[in-house]
């Protein structure tokens, strides 16, 4: 039952948080979302000093309001720096305005801003590779999300980055743990959780710039109405090739999350709980770090995904 008034002010309520029990005005709301964000970026220490952040910012609602926040966050430290680092598909139709808002988001956030592309990279678009290999919209995410991370981590290691920001949300990071239980994917699995440094301490993992994600306890819904009443400038409309397990995985969360409210926080707290204990019966070898003999990129094969699939 959704209520009017916020329930700490009494002023006009933005939304009502089924999971809490409580409404909350726009002030109160934002603040809510920010205070949860440093309290989760604490715990996990994600932030050290002399660190250099590079945010992945695509564009959307979610790394628009990571790099807010992390901006608002360590802006003002001296020992920590922040950069954006965007990917340009080459998806027609949907990516010159999504990286349009990322370039108006960092210029009002006055954050210094790198762009590279698959053309660049791989010597085609998305959308002329997916023409090639005749893709159906289901095998195009995996495609994409592989060649996207494999320059990200590049990139990052050259511009320096320390860590590496992302803006997956509660409800990402609950379909993330589902889809490699599904898949019975144990080693993926283990790449999962607030930080994703552990694989840096391993041969080859040096190549890996450790991953934070701060908005890991944010449901989506939220991370978007923050963003709006935020003002901050993002591209509203989902990417054309979302498909393939992910979506299925998503449905049935959300329609689980409606009968059950709070089920997303058990599906990632439960795992995070469980993670320590599945690293420790991990056989080394499923989780070694090699050099691709092709690129020199870090991967888990003699040839990296993403070679694999542009070479």
């Amino acid at each position: 039952m959704q209520k009017s008034k916020c329930s700490k002010c009494g002023a006009k309520a933005v939304i009502f948080r089924d999971y809490e029990g409580v409404a909350l005005c726009r002030g109160h709301f934002l603040r809510s979302i920010e205070k949860r964000v440093k309290k989760v970026v604490r715990k996990h220490g994600m932030i050290e000093p002399g660190d250099r952040i590079g945010v992945a910012l695509s564009g959307g609602k979610d790394s628009a309001v990571a790099l807010h926040l992390m901006n608002m966050i360590v802006g003002n430290r001296p020992d920590v720096s922040i950069i954006a680092i965007s990917i340009n598909e080459g998806i027609r139709g949907s990516r010159d305005l999504a990286l349009k808002k990322s370039v108006e988001l960092c210029k009002k956030l006055d954050i210094e801003q790198h762009t590279f592309s698959y053309k660049e990279e791989f010597g085609k678009s998305l959308d002329e590779k997916v023409k090639e290999m005749g893709l159906g919209k289901d095998d195009v995410c995996g495609l994409c999300g592989v060649s996207r991370r494999w320059i990200l981590n590049k990139k990052a290691r050259e511009l320096k980055v320390t860590k590496l920001c992302f803006g997956m949300n509660l409800d990402d990071e609950a379909e993330s743990i589902m889809m490699n239980y599904v898949r019975g994917d144990i080693p993926r699995a283990c790449r999962l959780g607030p930080v994703t440094k552990y694989s840096t301490k391993r041969k080859g993992g040096d190549m890996f710039i450790p991953r934070i994600k701060p908005l890991r306890w944010i449901p989506e819904k939220e991370v978007g109405l923050y963003a709006r009443l935020a003002g901050l400038p993002f591209r509203p409309k989902e990417c054309k090739y979302r498909g393939g397990l992910r979506v299925d995985v998503e449905k049935a969360l959300l329609d689980l999350e409606k009968k059950h409210v709070g089920l997303m926080f058990t599906v990632v707290n439960t795992f995070d709980r469980m993670l320590p204990g599945i690293k420790k019966t991990l056989d080394s070898k499923e989780t070694a770090i090699k050099k691709c003999k092709i690129c020199g990129e870090p991967g888990s094969h003699e040839v990296c995904k993403a070679c694999e699939l542009w070479r």
